[in-house]
């Protein structure tokens, strides 16, 4: 039987209700201090390195980002998709002549002679896959347990769990990001934030956000730290003149910083002198940071990138040594027009990464920072007539001068939306949606491993990981150096 609430019984676990448990005396400082001294022995970071977790709201359509390309697959996929004749396009189907010049040339060919492109919008992704900066994981989604499409429709869920409320958007949000539905408050990357806040000079700036709050960066002890694209987010009162007065402003600043007898206010104000003192120094900082790499204009995920960008060249003056950021694009729920929308957001992140990529390089950081995509599903590969449902697994694209690309990771799932004997076509659950060949937390550990956490701290990270194993669902991936 599998523990469907695995985060009951981690270490972790046990540290945060001795913490909840101890509301008075001397059980609570005990309680924080061991907690303090077990996440504090996780590992010491001598060089740098971040990771950067690129998440698609709404859903990403697989089908058109990785798209089949030998001809028997694409054939299948255009025929399911409502091509035209010939190849051509139609429907929500890509014309394959469209995809050749995204084609990817892995140095080690798939089974079967399969091959993929990317979409005809992701020229500057294709060139890093192909000059051996980015690799694609084929078919990984969240689960709890290796599933077969057998056991998936079996009614012994206690034998075959499957991840909760799957379909649902808000809640496989929060299920990529915590291994938990809507309503988490922990997530992978924030646990394996927590291992690395000793390593940084200010533990604040281990875990950042550049798209608002979000799951994936809260830790049991590890903050998200949330910035715009413009830097740090100031209190106005305190940055500039109220009401035209450096008086009022004085004045408040001290009224909003200032000890207090009361226990409430106390604790408040001092959040409140963090707060200031971290846009302080972020915003000194990054005044130094320049980049000379050209990022697109009138694109918010490039925003954000470059924003992070700019953070990672600070790191010496903000004394990080490991951090974990996140950025975020929407708009990828297409039921309809993904033939004319999707287009446009594909380009976006394409040229959003391939910027990121080149300025790592330009910082000298290419083989210490990896980013890496995201979504809360892939799609159907059936047409509902002008875009695609909900769906399971998907591809996802890891960059970076660390990750070992120009190659494909796990199995090429079949192009198929019926169910046949085949044991080839196991991966799919109805209307082309993917079962996942591969689960997040294997993904996740892969990136977690490279980033520096232990065999033996992956547990607390990713609770089911535990769950899998060997040589079909290896905890490494393999597609870090």
């Amino acid at each position: 039987m599998h523990l469907l609430q695995p985060e009951l019984h981690t270490r972790r676990a046990f540290l945060r209700r001795s913490t909840q448990l101890g509301l008075a005396g001397t059980a609570l400082p005990f309680a924080l201090n061991l907690a303090a001294m077990g996440e504090a022995a996780a590992f010491t970071a001598t060089d740098y390195k971040a990771l950067v977790c690129v998440f698609l709201y709404g859903g990403n359509d697989y089908a058109n980002t990785v798209v089949t390309y030998d001809d028997d697959s694409y054939n299948r996929y255009n025929t399911i998709r409502g091509g035209g004749s010939g190849q051509t396009a139609g429907g929500i189907a890509l014309a394959k002549a469209d995809l050749t010049p995204t084609l990817l040339t892995p140095t080690t060919a798939l089974p079967g002679a399969r091959q993929y492109a990317l979409h005809p919008a992701m020229t500057g992704l294709a060139g890093l896959f192909n000059s051996g900066k980015a690799a694609v994981q084929l078919n990984v989604g969240p689960l709890v347990v290796p599933l077969t499409r057998a056991q998936y429709n079996s009614a012994d869920r206690s034998t075959y769990p499957i991840p909760p409320k799957l379909f649902s958007h808000n809640d496989q949000q929060s299920v990529w990001q915590s291994s938990s539905p809507e309503g988490s408050t922990v997530g992978w990357g924030g646990n394996i934030g927590d291992l690395a806040l000793s390593s940084n000079g200010n533990s604040l700036f281990t875990c950042i956000s550049v798209t608002g709050n979000a799951v994936f960066l809260s830790g049991d002890s590890a903050l998200q730290y949330q910035v715009s694209t413009n830097g740090a987010v100031a209190i106005n009162g305190v940055k500039s003149n109220v009401y035209n007065s450096s008086a009022v402003r004085t004045a408040l600043s001290t009224l909003i910083q200032q000890g207090s007898a009361q226990t409430l206010e106390n604790e408040y104000n001092k959040v409140t002198t963090r707060a200031v003192t971290a846009e302080s120094q972020i915003t000194s900082a990054l005044s130094g940071i320049n980049l000379a790499t050209t990022f697109p204009s009138n694109n918010s995920l490039a925003n954000q990138m470059k924003m992070v960008a700019r953070l990672i060249g600070a790191r010496t003056a903000l004394g990080s040594k490991r951090q974990v950021f996140m950025v975020s694009l929407g708009g990828f729920d297409l039921h309809d027009n993904l033939i004319s929308q999707q287009p446009v957001l594909m380009q976006r992140v394409s040229e959003a990464m391939t910027a990121f990529y080149n300025a790592t390089v330009e910082l000298g950081l290419a083989d210490k920072v990896t980013a890496f995509t995201a979504s809360d599903f892939g799609r159907t590969l059936s047409s509902n007539g002008d875009g695609s449902d909900h769906g399971w697994g998907s591809h996802h694209l890891m960059v970076g001068g660390a990750v070992k690309g120009k190659a494909f990771y796990g199995k090429a799932p079949p192009v198929s939306i019926t169910s046949t004997s085949d044991a080839n076509d196991q991966w799919h659950v109805g209307q082309g949606r993917l079962l996942p060949s591969t689960s997040v937390d294997q993904y996740a550990a892969t990136l977690a491993s490279w980033f520096g956490v232990s065999n033996s701290e992956l547990a607390g990270v990713l609770p089911n990981l535990s769950h899998f194993g060997g040589a079909d669902y290896p905890t490494n991936l393999g597609f870090m150096a």
